[in-house]
C-alpha cells in the first residue's frame, strides 16, 4: 500500500480519498488522529497522508489528485451582473450556474 501524499489537514485528506474512490481508485486516510502528537513530533510528521491499495493504480491517483490540486481558474459574468472568478460554477448571488 504506497503512500501518494502528505495533506495540510484532515478535511482535505479525506476530500481527495472521497474524490479517489469515486474515481473508482481504493484509497485511504492514514495517520488522521496523530495531530494531537504534534510538539511531541515533528509537526511535518503528523500530518494526514493518502495511501491507495493497488500498486497498478498510481498513475491514474496521480493524475486525479493533480486534477484536484490544479482546478482551472475562470473569470465569467453572470446574468445578474456579478463577477464570479475561480473555480466556481454557480454564481453566489443569485445561484445561476456558469454558462457552458
Amino acid at each position: 500500500m504506497p503512500r501518494l501524499t502528505q495533506a495540510p489537514n484532515l478535511a482535505i485528506a479525506t476530500l481527495w480519498v472521497d474524490a479517489l474512490i469515486a474515481e473508482g481508485i481504493d484509497a485511504s486516510v492514514q495517520r488522521q488522529f496523530l495531530s494531537s502528537a504534534a510538539g511531541h513530533l515533528p509537526p511535518d510528521q503528523c500530518l494526514p497522508e493518502v495511501w491507495f491499495i493497488h500498486n497498478e493504480q498510481e498513475a491514474r491517483a496521480k493524475q486525479v489528485l493533480h486534477d484536484l490540486q490544479h482546478v482551472p481558474q475562470q473569470r465569467w459574468f453572470c446574468t445578474c451582473g456579478e463577477l464570479i472568478e475561480g473555480g466556481f460554477q454557480q454564481c453566489w448571488n443569485c445561484g445561476t450556474l456558469m454558462p457552458r
